[in-house]
């Protein structure tokens, strides 16, 4: 079994890869994951409001209220597991729970420490507006994929689409021909999750630690000084433990 655990960050993500693995499975991950969408699509509107609860809060107390940034990063969590079993990496046959916390023994986990003690009042707005770049970029992505309907129609958005989802579950090409799930691709899937997350989490205010402009240097270590006061500290909160 090929692990695959970031370096300390307040957001972090540990996979692995979690062999043997079904040659076809894959093929039906998507039906099989329906309750699963059901169930996060009737979060969406909890997740949104507690959102924007916790905002008012660290407005006026820099406090991210502890119960709402328990909901909140569960419900990050589960999606997290359901994108890591079906077609966002396909790196697990294990059905993924539904479960707002966490499942230690899950091929994956995703950590978030906290709740952060924010700044109040613009200092918070500040510190939000420091990732700026990163969400532009997450934007621009979005915004190739309307030029190119804009400019070439359905048919050519469609092709778009499945040139993209080729790439990204590529993994179950390889699961059909040889049984085995290409490590490289793995590696990389996990770079740029794991630059998502963060960016995902400081977009929700639940972190105000900077995530990196470019996913390859997500997950480096911290200085040792901040690593061991962070994971040992007593706001350790969700998933507080450094990766192992």
């Amino acid at each position: 079994m090929a692990t695959l655990a970031a370096e300390y960050r307040p957001v972090r993500i540990e996979a692995e890869l979690d062999e043997p693995l079904s040659r076809w499975l894959w093929a039906v991950k998507w039906l099989l994951l329906v309750p699963h969408h059901i169930a996060l699509t009737v979060l969406a509107v909890p997740f949104l409001a507690a959102s924007a609860l916790a905002f008012v809060s660290m407005l006026f107390t820099g406090r991210y209220p502890r119960p709402l940034f328990r909901f909140t990063t569960g419900v990050l969590r589960w999606v997290w597991r359901v994108s890591f079993y079906s077609y966002g990496a396909l790196a697990t046959d294990r059905y993924p729970p539904f479960s707002l916390g966490e499942v230690p023994d899950y091929p994956t986990r995703l950590y978030i420490d906290g709740p952060p003690r924010m700044p109040r009042g613009w200092r918070l707005v500040a510190s939000w507006l420091r990732a700026l770049p990163e969400y532009l970029l997450v934007v621009l992505v979005a915004l190739v994929f309307r030029l190119v309907w804009s400019l070439g129609g359905l048919s050519a958005f469609l092709l778009m689409v499945a040139v993209v989802t080729l790439v990204f579950t590529s993994p179950a090409g390889m699961l059909v021909w040889t049984g085995r799930y290409p490590r490289r691709q793995f590696r990389g899937l996990m770079t740029l999750y794991r630059w998502l997350a963060h960016v995902l989490a400081h977009f929700f205010f639940l972190t105000d630690a900077l995530p990196p402009l470019r996913p390859e240097k997500s997950g480096r270590r911290l200085p040792f000084h901040r690593h061991h006061r962070a994971s040992t500290g007593p706001r350790g909160g969700l998933g507080s433990s450094a990766a192992r």
